[in-house]
């Protein structure tokens, strides 16, 4: 793969998540921030393969593609900036706080010919992965019933996190990911029923907790459950999902087991199932390695800006079903009263000019 220019913006978590999968990609790798914290992340890289701009403009000018990297609430403004000068632009999740806002991302990267690939790191976590993959294989017929939980600490660490108008909260922040997979495996969504309990304010003082459950229906008649909890400073980290379909039952808990159990309700032969999968490499990796192949003229990546935008209006919709105590209907495309898509294959991808 060329050499790819990349800029990273911001320092935080998740750019320091991303920058050691850009170095191992070979890319040259130019960090702004507001702050000095883009300064002692580079410094951490004493061979000097990680330099910093000085302002947004020296790194727009330097790179072929931007790395997105900063508070939720900053990604719209950061982004169109890139992509009006004509820069890829990998966007960590959510792509935005609202519809309206990534429909105008997509707009201007349209315009521009240029790729606006939303960071669902998610879909490239292995277990995952192969999940989807046996699903869209017919490992379990069509889905019917499906239900993901996420569990993890509560993100004290940064102020945001806890203010709704600035992270979109744990609807929006941290179930958004299993949003996403529901939608990849059961298609668009049409209506979210959600309830959201707990401390959901800024500050947010250690050892505070919420929670939030939203019950998701398909254009396609099924139906998806999925609960989130962002808990207790010692909470461990745990995801799950469990996907039902006439044919069988597909199912994992990360808490058990690092690999599949496939429930079999019809005659399959023995050890037929989930093939092997690599567990050694970062999903941050695999994530960004597709995104530099795109740009660099290879595929389009798994992970389209049009899977960001309806992921945001699920996890949009489900904060407005939370506050109002009622269904809200999402206005999802392609819903129809008496038939609906069935969930989304891979080559259901935006182009990317060349």
């Amino acid at each position: 793969m060329p050499e790819l220019a990349v800029g990273l913006i911001g320092a935080g978590g998740i750019a320091r998540a991303h920058l050691p999968a850009w170095l191992e990609l070979g890319a040259r790798v130019t960090v702004f921030t507001h702050d000095d914290s883009g300064a002692r992340l580079a410094a951490e890289h004493a061979d000097g393969r990680v330099r910093v701009a000085r302002t947004l403009e020296e790194l727009l000018e330097g790179s072929e593609a931007v790395d997105v990297c900063t508070p939720t609430h900053t990604h719209r403004e950061v982004a169109l900036a890139a992509l009006r000068a004509g820069r890829h632009v990998a966007c960590e999740k959510p792509l935005a706080l609202t519809p309206a806002d990534v429909e105008e991302m997509i707009a201007e990267a349209d315009r521009a010919g240029v790729l606006l690939f939303p960071g669902h790191v998610v879909r490239y976590f292995p277990e995952y992965a192969a999940m989807a993959d046996a699903v869209a294989r017919g490992a379990v017929g069509r889905p019917a019933v499906l239900r993901f939980t996420r569990t993890g600490t509560y993100p004290v660490w940064s102020p945001w996190f806890a203010d709704p108008t600035l992270s979109g909260g744990i609807l929006v922040d941290q179930m958004i990911h299993d949003f996403d997979f529901a939608r990849l495996l059961a298609g668009d969504v049409v209506r979210v029923h959600a309830q959201a309990r707990g401390h959901q304010e800024a500050p947010a003082p250690a050892g505070c907790v919420a929670a939030a459950t939203a019950v998701l229906t398909h254009a396609s008649g099924a139906i998806s459950h999925v609960h989130g909890v962002w808990g207790l400073p010692d909470a461990q980290f745990r995801t799950t999902f469990r996907v039902a379909g006439r044919d069988g039952v597909l199912q994992h808990d990360s808490a058990q087991t690092k690999a599949f159990r496939v429930i079999s309700q019809g005659g399959r032969a023995d050890g037929e199932g989930i093939p092997a999968t690599n567990l050694t490499e970062s999903p941050f990796l695999t994530e960004l390695r597709e995104f530099a192949s795109a740009v660099a003229g290879g595929p389009a990546p798994r992970v389209t800006a049009r899977d960001g935008l309806e992921a945001v209006r699920i996890a949009v919709a489900a904060s407005e079903s939370a506050r109002t105590g009622a269904p809200v209907e999402t206005g999802a495309p392609g819903a129809r009263p008496g038939g609906a898509p069935g969930p989304q294959t891979r080559n259901e991808s935006q182009e990317v000019a060349r």
